[in-house]
C-alpha cells in the first residue's frame, strides 16, 4: 500500500450552499490533514483529530501557506479551441465561421490532434483542473487524440466527437449514418476504459437536422452511462436561426426535448437567455446548465442569471468554455461569475462560486461519487494552492479574515501561478514550473 499525509489548510464542499446551511455545506480545517492511500482519500479533517492515529512511518508533508482543494471541474471546454482563444472578432456566429471553423478543420490530421491534445491537457492541469467534459471535432481522430492523451495521464474527462450535419464548411460536417457510426464506434472503444467517459456531441441545434438529433437521441437512449453534451440559447441570433430551422418548436429546449435529448444525463452550455418557464422544465428533466461567464462576456452574448436558475432549482455548474472563455482557470471564471453576478445586483457567495466549480461540476458530470470533494473513498484528485504565489496575493490573503474573503480575492486574482500542484489520484499530475508527466 502506498500512503502519503499532506498538512495544510483543507477545503471542500458537501453541499450545495444556495440550498443547505453555511455549516453543513462546506468543511474547513485551517490546519487539516489529508491522508491518501493507493490513489484514494482515506481521512479529510483536522491535524489535531487525526494526526495521533496516523499509521507509524507514514510521511508527512507540511505546506504551510498553502491550501488543499478537491480538483476542479470544467462542465464545458473545447478543446480543439486551444489556438483561438483571445482571438477578436464579432459575436457567436461569426466568431464561429472566423476562427473556430478554420481551426477545427486540422483536427481531419490525427498527429495535430495528438500535439493539441497534450497541449490542452497540461493547461487543465496547470490550472488545477483534474475533470472535464470536453467538445472534439466532427472528426473521429479528434476524440480517440484526446482520450488517448487523458488516459496516459490517467484523468477523469468525458468528451465526445461533434455531430454536425449542415451549415458548416465542407469537411466539418458527418452525415446521420457516419455520425452514428462514429460515435457508437468511440463509446465502445473508450467509454469506461481507465477514468473516461463518453457524451454524445451535437453542436447545437443549427448544425443539426432533425435526423441527426433524432438518431443522436437514439444513441443516448441505448448507452444509460453516457451524457448528452451541447449548446443552448447563448445568442440571440442563432435563437432566432433555430426559430428558422424549426418553425414547430416553442422554444430552443423543445428541439432537444423533442428527439430525447431533455434529461438527467443532459449538460446544456450557456443558458443565456432561458426565463423561468425553460429554466423550471430542465430543472423537472434533471438537466443541468454550465454557465460560461468568461465566454458570455467575451461574445457579447449576455449575462447568465445563476439567481433565476437557483430560483427554478435548476443544476448550474461553472465552465471555462475556451476558446471563447479567455482563460483555463476555474477559480478565474469564480471571478467573472461574481461580476456577471454584480450587473445584475446578484451578489454571488464566494463558497456558492467554489461550489460551482468543483461538486456541482462533477453532480453535472454524474461522477460526484468519485471525485468533487475530498471524502474517504474518492478519488484523491486534488490541488495545492499557493496563497502567496505572487507578492500581491501574499499581501492581500495575509489581511483576509474569513475564509470566504480569502476564496474571493483567489477568484479576483487567479491565474495559474495559484496552482503550485495538481494530482490525480494521489500522483503528482502538475507542478509548477515543471513540464506534465504522464501517469506511471
Amino acid at each position: 500500500m502506498t500512503r502519503h499525509a499532506y498538512r495544510a489548510a483543507l477545503l471542500h464542499m458537501l453541499d450545495d450552499p444556495s440550498r443547505a446551511p453555511a455549516a453543513e455545506a462546506h468543511a474547513y480545517h485551517p490546519d487539516g490533514l489529508l491522508l491518501v492511500e493507493d490513489g484514494h482519500v482515506a481521512a479529510f479533517g483536522a491535524w489535531a483529530d487525526l494526526a495521533p492515529s496516523l499509521p507509524e512511518g507514514t510521511p508527512v508533508e507540511h505546506l504551510p501557506g498553502r491550501l488543499i482543494t478537491p480538483g476542479f471541474v470544467d462542465a464545458h471546454v473545447h478543446y480543439p479551441q486551444v489556438d483561438v482563444i483571445a482571438a477578436w472578432g464579432a459575436q457567436l456566429l461569426d466568431w464561429l465561421n472566423t476562427h473556430t471553423f478554420p481551426a477545427e478543420q486540422a483536427f481531419a490530421d490525427r498527429a495535430h490532434a495528438d500535439a493539441v491534445a497534450q497541449v490542452f491537457l497540461d493547461q487543465l492541469l496547470a490550472n488545477g483542473t483534474t475533470s472535464a467534459l470536453a467538445f472534439c471535432t466532427v472528426h473521429k481522430v479528434s476524440a480517440e487524440a484526446l482520450f488517448t492523451a487523458a488516459l496516459d495521464r490517467n484523468m477523469r474527462l468525458i468528451a465526445g466527437k461533434v455531430l454536425m450535419d449542415r451549415e458548416a464548411p465542407s469537411g466539418l460536417t458527418d452525415t446521420v449514418d457516419s455520425g452514428r457510426e462514429d460515435t457508437e464506434a468511440l463509446i465502445r472503444a473508450w467509454r469506461g476504459r481507465g477514468r473516461l467517459g463518453y457524451a454524445v456531441t451535437p453542436r447545437f441545434a443549427v448544425t443539426s437536422t432533425g435526423a441527426q438529433l433524432a438518431m443522436a437521441g437514439e444513441v443516448l437512449a441505448a448507452h444509460p452511462d453516457v451524457l448528452l453534451h451541447t449548446h443552448m440559447s447563448e445568442n440571440r441570433t442563432e435563437i432566432a436561426r433555430v426559430g428558422e430551422l424549426f418553425p414547430w418548436a416553442r422554444d430552443y429546449l423543445d428541439v432537444y426535448d423533442r428527439f430525447g435529448l431533455v434529461g438527467p444525463r443532459s449538460v446544456f452550455a450557456h443558458c443565456v437567455h432561458c426565463d423561468e418557464g425553460v429554466m423550471g422544465r430542465m430543472a423537472k428533466a434533471g438537466a443541468s446548465a454550465a454557465f460560461c461567464p468568461s465566454s458570455n462576456l467575451l461574445l457579447g452574448s449576455g449575462l447568465f442569471s445563476l439567481k433565476r436558475a437557483c430560483a427554478c432549482g435548476l443544476h448550474t455548474a461553472l465552465a471555462t468554455d475556451v476558446g471563447g472563455g479567455g482563460s483555463f482557470s476555474l477559480l478565474h471564471m469564480m471571478g467573472e461569475a461574481y461580476k456577471v453576478g454584480q450587473l445584475q445586483g446578484d451578489n454571488l457567495d464566494p463558497l456558492h462560486a467554489f461550489y460551482l466549480g468543483t461538486l456541482a461540476g462533477a453532480r453535472a458530470l454524474h461522477i460526484d461519487g468519485r471525485v468533487g470533494n475530498l471524502l474517504p473513498g474518492k478519488e484523491a484528485d486534488f490541488v495545492v494552492l499557493d496563497l502567496a504565489a505572487t507578492p500581491l496575493l501574499a499581501r492581500r490573503t495575509a489581511r483576509t479574515r474569513t475564509l470566504a474573503e480569502t476564496l474571493f480575492v483567489l477568484a479576483v486574482l487567479a491565474d495559474d501561478r495559484l496552482v503550485e500542484r495538481t494530482y490525480l489520484m494521489g500522483r503528482p499530475a502538475h507542478q509548477r514550473g515543471l513540464a506534465a508527466q504522464p501517469a506511471a
